[in-house]
């Protein structure tokens, strides 16, 4: 990378502390040659290097409407110029990522092989998201992919509101599913702690860590960085 390559600034909608900063670590672990500067939304715009550029990535699994605003407000109020990416997903990283949080669960095989002479530790699996309809929609591709790798159904539920996840586990349980999970395809953030946990407890059902620092998380946000040098 060139000395005056952009700064990349992750830009997250809560406290900079806990799961935002682990990311940002991971990042810079694994990108030594570039700045990388973390911030919460609020404080963006001071945050925007003066007379540099800049690449701010959204620390959100979801093109979020309300924060994505938020996150162009800040931006044009510094003045910076600075570029802003898409959200983290959909992308087959993250479903990556989702699949390995519940192979750490005992929820799914950590592997893509399926044998058919071994039962699968689930029947479904609900893929939980914060943001109301609008996220449930937003994550329908996560889905898709997630159930790819798993060979398994997976539907999207809001963590947040109505229809949510218990609705979900009734229609999945009608259709034969017994055996269900919920995988939150959320970094951490989003939601109140002990959300995923009350969710999975209400529909007795195991669950996944939220994604959190996982590797394919800083490798997304590298990627969203890396795109936009190549435009």
């Amino acid at each position: 990378m060139p000395p005056d390559a952009p700064v990349l600034v992750l830009a997250t909608p809560g406290g900079t502390a806990g799961v935002a900063e682990e990311i940002a670590a991971v990042v810079r672990v694994d990108n030594p040659q570039i700045e990388v500067r973390l911030t919460s939304i609020t404080d963006l715009a001071d945050s925007l290097p003066a007379g540099r550029d800049a690449v701010v990535v959204p620390l959100l699994t979801w093109d979020d409407p309300v924060i994505m605003a938020e996150i162009g407000k800040a931006v044009a109020a510094s003045g910076s110029g600075a570029v802003v990416t898409e959200a983290l997903g959909p992308h087959p990283l993250l479903a990556e990522a989702l699949h390995i949080r519940l192979a750490e669960r005992g929820l799914a095989r950590a592997d893509r092989v399926r044998l058919l002479n071994v039962s699968s530790p689930v029947d479904a699996v609900i893929l939980a998201t914060a943001g109301g309809p609008r996220a449930v929609h937003a994550v329908q591709a996560t889905a898709v992919l997630l159930a790819s790798r798993l060979t398994l159904p997976v539907v999207a539920a809001s963590l947040d509101s109505d229809p949510g996840v218990g609705v979900a586990a009734q229609r999945l349980r009608a259709a034969g599913a017994e055996r269900l999970a919920i995988a939150p395809c959320v970094i951490g953030h989003e939601t109140p702690a002990g959300v995923v946990e009350q969710a999975a407890a209400s529909i007795n059902a195991g669950h996944a860590d939220p994604l959190g620092a996982h590797s394919a998380v800083a490798e997304l946000v590298a990627r969203a960085y890396g795109s936009q040098l190549a435009t």
